[in-house]
């Protein structure tokens, strides 16, 4: 059997708070390689503390790509996404150096490693008169639609899901065929690399519940409702008739910040409940990465020499 010779990249997943990034940044440093973050919170600009953004600083010591790429009024699709994180990868490997893909986003995993299926194009007019009787009846009406033209969307979609619901709604309009038709059918290629998944996650929920705590907080003293306030007085986003129903501003904390300076909560309130929706998107994540059959767990406390010696094995036996 002949060597597969195609080039190896390191893929490192896991829950919120895991640890990611920071092996991710010691990895490509020990290896010289570059990181393409495949989070869907940091490509927007202007959500850095409540995104646990790279800092300035450790993004000059290991270039970071698909940070910073979109402002947070913006739509960004897993589609783009992968289009952009497959143009950065092209760069990191002419460059002779290791792709580390690291993040927590499934989707965005999945349309990178995996592919995408073809579907229509985005329709502005559509959108905005979707965006516009959501505004009317509300986004669980639009999503009881969806159930009745494509009930096997309908029931991974969650009924605040906004923007899953007005594409799915998109695609079924345009085309005639639910998406979760479009979803099971030819797909674009599979990315052209060997990798290696590892999952990185505490080897104990109660360990994670912990740290997501503690990050929370010390995102609290480092400034984040700041952050939001500056979000808020952005124009194009004091303009929007409904902010929140943004993608960027439904990331975890934005949206419970958000709610609270508009006088929604108290403080004590708006802590706990940011610090349960991280909770329940670590949730999600560990359900989606149970489905990935072809992963290895790593506790990144407690077993740091054995995944770095796994990274070690796959690149010494692939090169």
């Amino acid at each position: 059997m002949s060597a597969d010779r195609r080039p190896p990249a390191i893929a490192l997943m896991g829950p919120t708070a895991s640890g990611k990034s920071a092996y991710a940044i010691a990895l490509a440093r020990r290896l010289g390689g570059e990181i393409v973050s495949v989070d869907s919170a940091l490509v927007y600009r202007g959500l850095d503390i409540g995104a646990a953004k790279p800092t300035p600083e450790e993004r000059v010591r290991v270039p970071h790509h698909l940070v910073d790429v979109c402002d947070p009024w913006q739509p960004f699709s897993a589609a783009e996404f992968a289009q952009q994180a497959r143009a950065a990868i092209d760069g990191i490997l002419a460059r002779g150096r290791l792709p580390v893909l690291a993040g927590g986003t499934g989707l965005y995993f999945r349309a990178l490693l995996d592919g995408l299926s073809e579907m229509p194009q985005a329709d502005p007019d559509l959108r905005a008169a979707l965006a516009a009787e959501a505004a009317e009846r509300g986004w669980a009406a639009l999503h009881a639609q969806l159930a009745r033209v494509d009930p096997e969307a309908a029931a991974r979609i969650h009924s605040t899901d906004a923007q899953r619901i007005q594409r799915a709604l998109e695609v079924y309009c345009l085309s005639g065929r639910p998406i979760s038709d479009w979803q099971r059918n030819a797909r674009t290629a599979r990315l052209p690399l060997r990798v290696l998944k590892l999952v990185l996650a505490p080897s104990q929920r109660t360990l994670l519940h912990a740290r997501i705590e503690a990050r929370f907080d010390a995102m609290l003293a480092a400034g984040f409702l700041d952050e939001v306030r500056r979000l808020r007085a952005l124009p194009a986003l004091a303009a929007h008739p409904d902010p929140l129903a943004l993608p960027a501003l439904r990331a975890v904390g934005y949206r419970q910040a958000w709610e609270h300076l508009d006088g929604a909560c108290s403080p004590a309130e708006f802590r706990a409940r940011a610090i349960a929706a991280t909770r329940q998107l670590a949730k999600r994540q560990y359900t989606w990465l149970r489905g990935e059959l072809d992963v290895r767990w790593f506790d990144p406390a407690g077993q740091a020499a054995a995944l770095d010696a796994a990274v070690d094995a796959f690149l010494g036996a692939r090169r």
